[in-house]
């Protein structure tokens, strides 16, 4: 098995957005600030090649098409996914599973893309797209408060062309591939676990998007269940201590993956023990 990280594209969010509750003067000395109270972020998705012969994109990036919060979240530096992956040697039409931790747009924007024709179609026609059960109630009939961050036209053609797979519950993909389901930012995201022989990785999606979020009370704003955010957090967080497993950050422009430690009731990153060459890490 093979993860190649794929940075597709970055953009400003507010501080105070993404730390919540947490002080300036705190949250400045863990994640960088530039200007405006604004951090730089990152749309980050991983390409996943398998043994078993499956070809698996986590995450699709924002895509192109959603010009107001392009603009609005000032979006530099996009990769066209498609030639992300070609530059891998791979078509879209290789791509047999993408899995959206969730829907909020930086998340699947690049899911459909416009045809010739200036009609939608899937970006990747023969994948299936993996989506929990309770993300899609929610993308169908969306909170206020996180309605703006949902777009029909996403994933209405993928749901058409019967390319669209509804999980229920914890699920595993392939013999090294797990799906499970995590609350707190959105309801039902999916956290891929990817087990190899000398340590399992995980793409904690925006469970925790940034290094600074391993704190559990430190919470985004952007979070709708926050409460319930910090317990899932500590779910993940105690078993990736336990186990040793590695975090992938969706959102750190900085670090894209580490291990983490525990001190007493903090973790904090730490650098990974391992050579990462047994993973086939690359990053783009």
């Amino acid at each position: 098995m093979k993860i190649e990280l794929i940075d597709t594209g970055f953009f400003y969010a507010d501080g105070g957005a993404m730390f919540g509750a947490i002080p300036k003067q705190a949250w400045r000395r863990r994640y960088p600030e530039k200007g405006d109270n604004c951090c730089v972020l990152v749309a980050r998705s991983a390409l996943v090649t398998t043994d078993c012969g499956r070809i698996i994109l986590i995450d699709t990036g924002a895509g192109h098409r959603h010009a107001r919060l392009l603009e609005s979240y000032r979006f530099f530096n996009q990769l066209d996914l498609s030639d992300a992956l070609q530059e891998r040697g791979i078509s879209c039409e290789e791509v047999t599973d993408v899995v959206l931790t969730h829907l909020h747009f930086d998340h699947c924007g690049y899911a459909t893309v416009s045809g010739k024709d200036k009609q939608l179609q899937p970006a990747f026609p023969n994948a299936l797209h993996w989506v929990s059960q309770r993300q899609w109630d929610n993308f169908l009939h969306p909170h206020p408060l996180e309605k703006d961050s949902y777009f029909q036209e996403d994933m209405q053609t993928i749901a058409e062309k019967g390319l669209l797979c509804l999980l229920q519950q914890d699920t595993r993909l392939c013999p090294t591939v797990t799906l499970r389901l995590f609350d707190g930012h959105t309801p039902g995201q999916i956290v891929p676990y990817f087990t190899f022989p000398l340590q399992t990785v995980v793409f904690a999606g925006d469970v925790i998007p940034l290094t600074a979020h391993l704190s559990p009370e430190w919470i985004s704003a952007y979070d709708t269940s926050p409460l319930l955010s910090y317990n899932e957090k500590i779910r993940l967080l105690e078993e990736v201590v336990a186990e040793n497993m590695l975090l992938i950050y969706c959102h750190d422009a900085y670090t894209p993956y580490s291990e983490v430690k525990k001190t007493g009731t903090f973790f904090k990153k730490k650098m990974p023990g391992n050579d990462l060459s047994a993973f086939g890490f690359t990053r783009t």
